[in-house]
């Protein structure tokens, strides 16, 4: 069973830059270490203080070996220090999602029919 963690941040409005920079340093993390990140999302329009992030994982036992080698990763660990010295999370809460297969991560057809 595939699965995703879906990562709710509540930020600093004010430090949403360095929250972009966060999410971009984790762009090159969580791929190596196992993860497959399927994106960072900033508050358009709306909340001002929500950001998201969203990481699947073919099942329990990858996201375990996934959490070992981030622990040992070194830039892991800088970016996680980056978001304390910083203090532009203010909270953070994850759920874990089932993924339906069938229904995850379809492209766009623009003009074509089914």
């Amino acid at each position: 069973m595939r699965i995703a963690c879906l990562i709710r941040y509540r930020i600093d409005p004010f430090q949403r830059d360095a929250f972009a920079t966060y999410a971009v340093n984790w762009g090159r993390i969580i791929p190596r270490c196992g993860g497959d990140l399927v994106g960072y999302f900033l508050p358009h329009e709306g909340s001002n203080d929500l950001a998201w992030g969203l990481v699947a994982f073919d099942d329990l036992t990858a996201y375990e070996a996934y959490r070992r080698r981030l622990k040992t990763d070194p830039d892991g660990r800088d970016n996680l220090r980056f978001a304390r010295e910083q203090r532009f999370i203010l909270r953070e809460r994850r759920s874990w999602l089932e993924i339906v297969d069938d229904a995850f991560r379809l492209q766009a057809h623009a003009g074509r029919q089914p």
